[in-house]
C-alpha cells in the first residue's frame, strides 16, 4: 500500500486502471440504478414469487454447487427430511437447475450461474446490514463506494457508553503503519488529538488532503511541527474545496471513516485488507489527489 515515490509528484496523479475484477464491479455499481429501465425495457421481467422460490431453495444450490449429491447426502448436509429433500430437488429438476448424472443431483449450467448469484445476493444483503452506519452517514451523491468487497470488513461503531470505539481503532492502525494517506481525516483523529498528530509529524511517512481551513487550522495548533515535517518531506499537505467521507490508506489495509454532520464525531469506521478494495481505494485516493492542490509552504496567508 506503501506510495512509490513517483506516486507524490504531481506530474502523474491521474487515477490507474483498475484490475478486470475491479472495473466490473465500478461497471455493476454504475449500471445497478438503471437495471430496472433495462429489464422493464426487455419486456420479460422475472415473477417475484419465482425470485423467492430462488432463495428460499439458496441452502440446496449452495450445496449443490460445491459437489453433486445424491438426495440421502442432501438430507445429511441440510438436516432436512427426506420428504424435504425430495421437494427440493423435484423443484430445482422442474426448472432445469439439476439434472441426474450417475445417481447424484448435479447442477446444470443455468444453475449454477443461479446459485452464484443467490450467494452473491445474500453477502450483499449481509455487507449492508453491517455496514448500515456507514451508508447511513455516507452522502449519497457519493456513489463511487462499492459494498462487494467489504464482505469480511472489520466494522467498529461508536457507542453510547464507548464513543471513541471507531478512532481507537483508527489511531491502532496508524500506529501500526510505516505509511499513511487520507483525506477527510479530521473525523478520525481531531486536530487536538496529539497521538495522531505526533505520529504523521515524526513517524510515518504521510500524506494528507484536507479541506483549506482544516489546514489553517492545523497550522494555528501545531505551527512549528508542522513546517517541521514539511520541510523534511515527511509530511505532504494537499487540499481540496470539497471532500466526501473519510478515506485512510495504511501499510495494509484501507480504512473508510462516516461522522455525524452535526457534532463532526466519527460514528463508524470499516476497514479490511481485501485486495480489491485496498485497490478501489488507491483509485479514488489517485482521482481525488488528482484534483486537490498540493500546499508546498504555509505562511499562514492563503
Amino acid at each position: 500500500m506503501a506510495p512509490d515515490q513517483d506516486d507524490r509528484s504531481d506530474g502523474d496523479s491521474r487515477p490507474p486502471p483498475g484490475s478486470p475484477v475491479l472495473e466490473a464491479i465500478l461497471e455493476n455499481e454504475r449500471n445497478r440504478r438503471f437495471l430496472g429501465q433495462r429489464l422493464d425495457a426487455a419486456g420479460d421481467r422475472v415473477d417475484a414469487d419465482l425470485l423467492g422460490d430462488i432463495v428460499r431453495h439458496g441452502p440446496v444450490l449452495e450445496v449443490l454447487l460445491k459437489e453433486p449429491l445424491d438426495r440421502r447426502e442432501i438430507e445429511q448436509r441440510l438436516d432436512v427430511s427426506r420428504a424435504t429433500s425430495h421437494r427440493y430437488t423435484q423443484w430445482l429438476d422442474e426448472k432445469g437447475f439439476v439434472e441426474k448424472v450417475d445417481g447424484r443431483f448435479q447442477l446444470t449450467w443455468r444453475g449454477a450461474v443461479i446459485a452464484e448469484e443467490v450467494l452473491r445476493f445474500e453477502a450483499n444483503v449481509r455487507t449492508a446490514h453491517r455496514m448500515t452506519p456507514l451508508l447511513d452517514a455516507v452522502c449519497e451523491d457519493h456513489r463511487d463506494f462499492i459494498l462487494e468487497p467489504f464482505v469480511d470488513a472489520r466494522v467498529t461503531v461508536a457507542e453510547p457508553d464507548d464513543p471513541y470505539r471507531p478512532v481507537e481503532r483508527f489511531l491502532a492502525l496508524v500506529n501500526e503503519s510505516e505509511t499513511f494517506r487520507g483525506f477527510n481525516t479530521t473525523h478520525m483523529a481531531p486536530l487536538v488529538l496529539g497521538e495522531f498528530h505526533h505520529r504523521v509529524f515524526d513517524e510515518a511517512d504521510t500524506e494528507i488532503i484536507y479541506l483549506p481551513h482544516i489546514v489553517e487550522k492545523l497550522f494555528e495548533t501545531y505551527p512549528e511541527r508542522a513546517r517541521e515535517a514539511i520541510d523534511r518531506g515527511h509530511l505532504a499537505l494537499r487540499t481540496r474545496d470539497e471532500l466526501p467521507y473519510g478515506l485512510a490508506l495504511f501499510d495494509e489495509r484501507v480504512g473508510i471513516g462516516g461522522y455525524d454532520e452535526t457534532t463532526g464525531l466519527m460514528q463508524v469506521f470499516v476497514d479490511t485488507d481485501d485486495p480489491i478494495a485496498c485497490e478501489w481505494a488507491e483509485r479514488v485516493y489517485a482521482s481525488v489527489r488528482a484534483d486537490s492542490n498540493p500546499l508546498d509552504t504555509y505562511d499562514g496567508s492563503d
